[in-house]
């Protein structure tokens, strides 16, 4: 038990001390990484002295807040597009110039998305991955894309986005298996509901023509 003289930190200071936003910590604490107390009103307490010595054992830091994954992200999807790799993607080259504007902003949309997810809950976490879903169907039916070339248009995003996502975890150096299984399973649901809604709402489409 924490020693009455022992000092307790409220989810805001404990936050602040780590040098990340309430939620990143709220969320953290709802996975299990973090310890934490509950008050007998259900809320979040923290020990000093035990935030600062997981801090220091578990090489935590501000690389893994949500701002800073979707940055490194898009740093990831704009080196590829200056280096060529979205050229070379055939169903790229078939898009006219507002088309291929659109789908450069695919990355920053795909991955506030998944910060959205990792913060939500049962079916409002499902929601944004259909929405999601829905709107690269639309967009690729909206530039003549086939469902494959749409799908992989997807993928080539969602590949970005595993490899942004790895990197934040190599950067922070969280060693912990379960943290990057529960990462790798939240990130995989969450594009693969994308990916099912948007080969349904293809299927939708091609039934409905004449």
């Amino acid at each position: 038990m924490p020693k009455n003289n022992e000092e307790w930190m409220t989810l805001s200071q404990a936050a602040s001390l780590l040098g990340v936003h309430a939620s990143t910590v709220r969320l953290w604490s709802n996975k299990g990484w973090i310890p934490v107390h509950r008050t007998p009103g259900k809320h979040r307490r923290f020990l000093r002295s035990e935030i600062e010595l997981w801090a220091k054992a578990a090489g935590r830091s501000s690389a893994i807040e949500p701002e800073n994954i979707i940055q490194l992200a898009l740093r990831r999807i704009r080196i590829q597009i200056r280096e060529g790799y979205l050229e070379n993607e055939p169903w790229y080259q078939r898009l006219d110039e507002e088309s291929r504007a659109q789908y450069q902003q695919s990355g920053r949309v795909l991955v506030q998305g998944l910060t959205s997810y990792l913060s939500a809950h049962g079916e409002d976490a499902m929601a944004e991955a259909r929405s999601l879903g829905y709107e690269y169907a639309s967009r690729g039916a909206r530039s003549d894309l086939s469902s494959v070339e749409a799908t992989r248009a997807f993928l080539f995003f969602r590949n970005a986005l595993l490899e942004a996502m790895i990197a934040v975890y190599r950067e922070a150096k969280i060693s912990s298996g379960a943290a990057w299984g529960e990462l790798l399973s939240k990130v995989l649901a969450f594009t693969d509901q994308i990916l099912v809604t948007l080969l349904e709402t293809y299927q939708r489409r091609d039934a409905e023509l004449p």
